[in-house]
């Protein structure tokens, strides 16, 4: 929803999502319609939606049924930052936007390419990311690219094209082994607990957890992939890697 905001056409959007929380002012002005796996039916058919956006794997059953009863939808499911970048430039063309999503897109690029550029030359810190604390789940695809990006280096990198979380499930040994000089922590909606992060069995003599470098990113901001995690996301991730800049 935010992208379509960004491109100026907001005044399509009928209903959101629960989880729709950028621009904050969508909280006021649309009517929540859904959650994240469950939805309201009856509701979005009363809207009488042209088409309707989803996200995920995890809405396949959401858009089944919308699907069985006539309704359009367009599914996303991009897991890469390539894929955000597709999915900006894809939904412009669908309402008609392409040039401003075009734009808006080239935009983002040469963002992302500064703050990489900024960070050429660095001693890269370790950085490890988690996006759930029982089990312990690292981040997925986006968020390590978003990692590098911003001048760290991804503490468990072969994770990372992993799409389903079940699959990114890894041991408190693993990290513990990877030796992260900073963690990253997202808890996908309930606050991060520090202290149950440092008091993980072995865990103190990780590098993070000895220098204090346990930083929480809102999930809104980088557990989403759109433009949130492209801007306020990972400028985030820079100022949790470099706290002296």
């Amino acid at each position: 929803m935010e992208t379509l905001y960004l491109l100026g056409e907001q005044d399509r959007i009928v209903g959101v999502s629960g989880y729709a929380v950028r621009p904050p002012r969508v909280r006021r002005e649309k009517p929540r319609v859904s959650a994240f796996i469950s939805a309201d039916v009856p509701k979005i058919l009363a809207l009488q939606p042209d088409l309707v956006l989803a996200f995920s794997d995890l809405q396949a059953d959401i858009v089944a049924q919308l699907i069985r009863v006539g309704i359009a939808v367009h599914a996303f499911n991009q897991r890469d930052v390539a894929g955000i970048l597709a999915m900006i430039r894809t939904l412009g063309a669908l309402v008609g936007a392409a040039e401003r999503a075009n734009g808006l897109a080239s935009e983002f690029e040469r963002r992302l390419a500064t703050i990489a550029a900024s960070h050429t030359g660095k001693q890269r810190p370790r950085v490890y990311f988690e996006e759930w604390d029982d089990p312990i789940i690292s981040g997925i695809g986006w968020v390590a690219e978003l990692i590098e990006i911003a001048g760290g280096e991804d503490a468990l990198p072969d994770l990372r094209y992993r799409k389903a979380a079940k699959d990114r499930i890894v041991t408190a040994d693993a990290v513990r082994i990877a030796a992260p000089d900073v963690i990253l922590a997202s808890w996908c909606g309930k606050k991060v607990v520090p202290e149950k992060i440092r008091q993980r069995p072995g865990w103190n003599e990780i590098p993070a957890i000895r220098h204090n470098r346990i930083v929480e990113i809102k999930s809104p901001l980088i557990l989403q992939p759109g433009p949130a995690a492209l801007t306020d996301g990972l400028d985030a991730i820079v100022a949790a890697l470099w706290p002296e800049a």
